[in-house]
């Protein structure tokens, strides 16, 4: 079995031609591990489209896509040796997100003491706080508490490193279980738990949504995160909803501006209402809930 990490990667002009490759791209079989749509800064008007696979992606598949969305044919490349935790950890400087500032080992005496610092260190596990999508779930998860709101139990569907439910736990010192359906993510984020002091609150689980039965045996959970991508958190819907309390919050993120809408359908289906979201770098980030919270 092959297991090193590919890269496609393709061009195409316009924003809205790019995000729609994008939320294409996330349906493919075998599916990617993450994508990613940004501008091309050089004044061209492209865009660029990418995902991340574990093995080698389905080329067929990537050439269809790019000749029905009018894009440059996918260039398909093998992520080499190289040590990219090494030089990630490098790279990457203190993130802020509200009352959160994320930072590697490295940094720690960088942070503000009337901050909530987040040790995450570099590793082969999306989360690292850089993204908009996470700095997205951690600005609402600063409005949720602001709002007065504590929740008792904690999930964090598609971890990564665990860092959405490290910060739940540094909040409000609860109960939090963090769920991946990649091992790596599993063993990362258990081992930032450790580094940050938060294990014995914090536990693990490898699973697919909410298969697992560390994760159904401690629901209902009035707090849910799930910053994965637009297709599986459609997927996810029923089971979200059935594993979370009348009164608890789910923050969903992973998702372009203008998948939010499709996504937001979904979760109305089931009984959920928007009650905050937070929109940067043209990915938006919802908090739903079947209450009607008021969350400024």
């Amino acid at each position: 079995m092959n297991d090193a990490t590919y890269t496609a990667i393709t061009t195409l002009p316009g924003r809205g031609p790019a995000e729609a490759l994008g939320a294409a791209l996330e349906e493919v079989e075998p599916g990617p591990t993450g994508v990613g749509v940004f501008e091309v800064e050089d004044g061209s008007g492209l865009w660029e489209v990418g995902g991340y696979f574990q093995g080698p992606p389905p080329e067929a598949s990537l050439m269809l896509l790019a000749a029905a969305f009018g894009a440059r044919p996918f260039a398909v490349s093998r992520l080499d040796d190289r040590d990219w935790v090494a030089q990630v950890r490098r790279e990457l400087s203190p993130v802020e997100a509200g009352r959160f500032v994320v930072h590697g080992g490295h940094d720690a005496h960088r942070i503000p003491p009337q901050k909530i610092g987040l040790r995450i260190e570099a590793a082969m596990a999306f989360g690292t706080g850089h993204h908009a999508t996470t700095q997205g779930c951690l600005l609402l998860l600063d409005r949720i508490a602001r709002a007065g709101l504590k929740p008792r139990r904690v999930a964090d569907i598609g971890c990564g490193t665990g860092v959405l439910a490290m910060a739940a736990v540094r909040l409000w010192h609860v109960f939090a279980v963090a769920g991946d359906i990649d091992p790596v993510a599993v063993a990362t984020a258990s081992a930032n738990a450790r580094a940050n002091g938060l294990a014995p609150a914090l536990v693990t689980a490898c699973a697919p949504g909410f298969r697992n039965p560390v994760l159904r045996r401690t629901a209902p959970y009035d707090l849910v995160f799930a910053n994965i991508l637009a297709g599986p958190l459609k997927r996810l819907a029923p089971e979200i909803a059935q594993h979370m309390s009348h009164e608890g919050i789910a923050v969903l993120s992973g998702l372009l501006d203008a998948q939010a809408p499709g996504v937001l359908a979904v979760y109305r289906g089931v009984g959920m209402t928007p009650v905050a979201s937070v929109s940067r770098a043209g990915w938006t980030s919802l908090a739903l809930s079947r209450a009607a919270h008021r969350i400024a």
